[in-house]
């Protein structure tokens, strides 16, 4: 049976630009369905990707549409007449108004629905809801979904030899006065859509991206511990041989360092903002971001020395339950210990850290290798005598076919692993490792950094 738009449901037959101007309306008011695939007289058309599509419609939602609509929509597929179509599903929100992001709180940003329209708010209007909205807290604001389940939590807590009781979410500020899952249970419950990615970047801006891999739809616990996993594979150990049966090592950057500033973003972060931390590599550096003004609620000299007053307190806790906080207070004076005050960039709102990369041990490598190759250079030189050198100079060094392969594909990407080659190369595993043993032999080919993270260079002679 066809359903007739209405001040809960609207049609829309293919995705367009319009989405996010229909969700505000709809939060704003009390909430409807859009089912995307059917026109605007009923008849269903379908969709052709609906998986495709509902990650689109998600990314939209996160990040063009503010304050934080977490815990308020949903997005799942049905079928109709033999077709798919995506529903997006939206409550009524509580901190309105609500409004497109690049607009702000303006009658190009907010609206408002009223029968199967979605009418442009007033400044009256704004200011009225405005006037009449709650602060908004994690543990005040309800849950969209009350289906939530905390089996991830659990087995945190029980590595710890802690104990969830049948009280838990009680004693963790889970529910509301009313005893309903808050925002803070959605974000720690085992299936969320709080999204946390880890973008990496080929060279030292966002020009070239090489991943951006999704961490979060989790519990908020593990996904702050699979970031702290990628970031201690890509902190790289770099090492040299010092003397006989002696090594040095170091890091990129300092570790516990790099952790207190990825955990300081988990538990400081503003999520009432529609904004999750941010995680970036670059070639040069580590990049966290996490939102919200601090020095809101801080001076920066109280900021640099520790001085403890969480934005979250709920989460710092249950961080501080599972050992990843040692103390309120003592993650930030390490970092300025280490690297000083320069690493730290404020905002209005936002703070971001910058750890640029210890490269000192492979620069000093770098070096002994540049006085080996001119001292073996030297030596070959007074060694042969030079018969013709103007042809010599004019003739370029051949290499046998599959070795040239592999310097080809290597100069045009130096980041290129051994896994790579072989796949795309369709050489063996074995003879892709005895080429590059032997070009290193040479000194044709060297080697920067370890396995993850390390690049090639072909050394031009």
């Amino acid at each position: 049976m066809k359903q007739p738009e209405s001040n809960r449901i609207e049609h829309k037959e293919t995705l367009t630009d319009e989405l996010e101007k229909s969700v505000v309306a709809f939060l704003n008011a009390k909430g409807g369905n859009i089912y995307i695939g059917i026109d605007k007289k009923g008849s269903v058309a379908g969709v052709t990707n609906p998986d495709d599509m509902q990650l689109k419609i998600k990314d939209r939602l996160i990040n063009n549409i503010r304050p934080s609509i977490m815990g308020l929509f949903d997005i799942f597929v049905e079928e109709r007449d033999g077709k798919n179509i995506v529903v997006v599903n939206l409550a009524g929100g509580t901190y309105t108004p609500y409004y497109i992001r690049k607009y702000g709180r303006s009658e190009k940003g907010c609206f408002i629905r009223i029968g199967s329209a979605s009418q442009p708010m007033t400044e009256e209007q704004v200011e009225s809801m405005m006037n009449k909205r709650r602060p908004v807290l994690l543990t005040t604001v309800p849950a969209r979904d009350q289906d939530l389940t905390f089996k991830q939590l659990r087995i945190f807590y029980d590595e710890k030899g802690l104990n969830l009781n049948a009280n838990f979410a009680k004693s963790l500020d889970f529910l509301t006065a009313d005893g309903k899952y808050n925002q803070l249970a959605y974000m720690f419950a085992d299936n969320n859509r709080v999204s946390i990615r880890v973008a990496k970047w080929w060279g030292t801006d966002k020009i070239d991206l090489r991943e951006n891999e999704e961490y979060g739809d989790c519990s908020l616990v593990k996904t702050m511990q699979k970031v702290l996993d990628k970031f201690e594979l890509e902190n790289i150990t770099q090492a040299r041989k010092v003397g006989i049966g002696q090594r040095q090592e170091k890091r990129l950057v300092d570790n516990k360092a790099l952790r207190e500033a990825i955990i300081n973003a988990f538990a400081h972060n503003d999520y009432s903002s529609g904004d999750t931390p941010i995680f970036e590599i670059y070639a040069d550096r580590f990049e966290i971001t996490t939102y919200g003004n601090v020095l809101e609620w801080l001076k920066k000299e109280e900021f640099f020395t520790g001085m403890s007053r969480p934005r979250n307190p709920e989460i710092m806790r249950i961080f501080k339950d599972l050992e990843f906080v040692e103390r309120l207070g003592s993650g930030m004076p390490y970092i300025v210990k280490k690297y000083g005050r320069r690493i730290f960039k404020f905002s209005a709102h936002v703070l971001r850290f910058a750890f640029l990369f210890d490269k000192s041990i492979d620069q000093e490598e770098q070096s002994k290798l540049d006085v080996n190759r001119a001292e073996t250079t030297t030596n070959n030189t007074q060694k042969t005598p030079r018969k013709h050198p103007e042809n010599t100079q004019k003739t370029p060094r051949k290499h046998p076919e599959n070795t040239q392969k592999i310097l080809t594909a290597i100069q045009k990407n130096p980041f290129i692993t051994r896994q790579e080659l072989v796949k795309n190369l369709s050489m063996t595993e074995d003879s892709v490792k005895w080429q590059l043993k032997k070009l290193k032999d040479e000194g044709i080919l060297h080697r920067f950094g370890g396995d993850k993270g390390g690049h090639w260079e072909v050394v031009t002679k």
